[in-house]
């Protein structure tokens, strides 16, 4: 049998959490775990350029199915030489299936066994995703790791539904195995559902695990459960899992949530998170996060974070990005891009040192005190 295009490779775990430290082996270079993959939603990550995600040390990034599909159609980004090509990025890619924004995005949204109709979110069209269609575009797409349909039920959902829900995305995942067409060159993991309900976890692992994808994600967490729940339910799926295989947990990128997920076994995290509220002037610190548009930075002179490496914080003050993000200067929202990007690879750089170190718990305690997450009432990003 050929040699899976996906390979995870375990290093070590940590004495003091039992976190993971690994690497993954894809056939654009391999990147060490536990790992926060920035998003480029549109085969591009907002305002980024590869070179400079590349400076930051990503090793993959993220692409959207759905997105790509509609714009500019996954036939034109094949004609290309596929996504690596067209986006000039030589370093690995995870493109997701679809599903979520199908289920977000949509107005209509008609689930049927054979897949689901939906209406086009910019034009109002009627659309169709299958399993089978999803493969074709990531086919096309050249990712090198695919992700498999699945359906996203709401939170919260009854079990009944939550039910139905699973065992359908089992069944669409098995027609994803089939349909995917170049598993030699592209890896496709499979979607582990359930809500918080721990049987239906259990059986939607073990059904994803008896079809042997060479890897996991943990679907349907991070849709606005209280933190509590996605850690107890994590802590019950990931031992679920194979652990020759990386584990994906879906839409995850604040700094708690990366840590505490990291502890409890998971090697892969992606979210619009970072990028996202950078466009609005919000950045990450490590005494917490900051709003740039506030009055107080007006003369303040001293980078966003005195302990940051960054290109932006080496260069650039508080009062200078004030300005420019008052102004809607683009500039302005490519420092905070670049800052808030670089403080979760590089918090993430220091995950895996601690568990080299056998020291993750001591390290999220300190974290955890300066960032100001064990203040009452403190939010989760």
């Amino acid at each position: 049998m050929a040699e899976q295009p996906i390979r995870y490779e375990f290093i070590k775990e940590c004495k003091q959490t039992g976190a993971r430290l690994g690497r993954v082996h894809t056939p654009h270079g391999s990147f060490e775990t536990p790992v926060f993959m920035p998003v480029g939603t549109l085969a591009t990550v907002k305002t980024m350029s590869p070179d400079e995600l590349k400076s930051m040390d990503a090793g993959i990034i993220l692409s959207n199915t759905y997105h790509l599909w509609l714009r500019p159609g996954h036939d034109i980004v094949k004609e290309a030489g596929g996504l690596h090509q067209f986006m000039n990025w030589d370093r690995a890619i995870l493109t997701d299936s679809g599903g979520f924004q199908v289920f977000s995005l949509s107005k209509f949204c008609n689930i049927e066994e054979e897949g689901v109709h939906f209406r086009n979110h910019l034009n109002g069209d009627k659309l169709f995703l299958s399993p089978e269609k999803a493969m074709e575009i990531q086919n096309a797409l050249g990712s090198d790791i695919m992700m498999a349909f699945d359906e996203c039920p709401p939170y919260p959902a009854e079990y009944d539904y939550m039910k139905r829900s699973v065992e359908r995305t089992s069944r669409w995942a098995e027609r994803c195995l089939k349909a995917h067409g170049r598993s030699d060159e592209q890896g496709l993991f499979g979607i582990v559902q359930g809500g918080e309900y721990e049987d239906l976890r259990t059986q939607s692992a073990k059904d994803l695990v008896s079809l042997d994808f060479p890897g996991y994600a943990i679907g349907g967490l991070s849709v606005g459960e209280p933190k509590h729940v996605m850690n107890r339910v994590l802590e019950f799926t990931t031992p679920l899992l194979p652990k020759d295989k990386p584990r994906y947990l879906m839409g995850v990128g604040s700094p708690d949530a990366l840590i505490d997920g990291a502890i409890r076994g998971v090697d892969m995290f992606d979210c619009v998170l970072p990028t996202r509220i950078a466009r609005n002037g919000t950045v990450f610190t490590s005494e917490g996060r900051l709003n740039m548009k506030n009055a107080k930075y007006e003369r303040d002179f001293r980078p966003i974070d005195e302990e940051c490496s960054c290109h932006t914080c080496k260069n650039y003050s508080r009062a200078y990005i004030r300005h420019l993000i008052r102004c809607n200067e683009t500039f302005g929202i490519r420092l905070t891009t670049y800052h808030n990007l670089h403080f979760l690879l590089h918090l993430m750089e220091q995950v895996r040192q601690a568990i080299r170190e056998d020291r993750l718990g001591d390290f999220r305690e300190e974290f955890f005190e300066r960032y100001g997450y064990n203040k009452p009432n403190a939010k989760s990003f």
